[in-house]
């Protein structure tokens, strides 16, 4: 056991590793609940139908995350990087939207107004075809 300069037992040593473990444990299940999370998405993509409707391309936005880390010897930036997330807006024939994630190259082919056929399975797009 150890004791303070007042003889007091050191509570702080004692009731850290619990802390420590309790902070562990929420981490790795807030993972864990990621990982089942994207498998049964990617589950449920794959066990809906492709589908290609009449749609119109609603709206288009981006979403960048900025990521550095710095060195704490002289505070100052040693890396750091950004990425960035395309998604669109489709409207079908129905009045329904859905937002769906693109990669880059599809994302700059599209323009606001666009019509055509947008194909998709689940959540996942596809393609989109512009009508001519």
């Amino acid at each position: 056991m150890m004791f303070d300069s007042f003889g007091n037992t050191g509570f702080i040593f004692n009731i850290f590793p619990v802390f420590f473990m309790i902070a562990f444990l929420a981490i790795l299940g807030l993972i864990l609940y990621r990982v089942v999370q994207g498998a049964r998405q990617w589950k449920r993509n794959n066990d809906s139908p492709v589908l290609t409707v009449d749609a119109k391309v609603v709206t288009k936005r981006t979403n960048v995350s900025h990521h550095n880390s710095s060195n704490m010897q002289n505070n100052t930036m040693d890396m750091g990087y950004s990425s960035t997330d395309y998604y669109a807006t489709f409207e079908v024939q129905s009045g329904d939207r859905m937002e769906l994630h693109l990669d880059g190259s599809e994302f700059g082919l599209l323009a606001e107004g666009d019509a055509g056929k947008l194909t998709f399975q689940g959540t996942r797009y596809l393609g989109f075809q512009r009508n001519l």
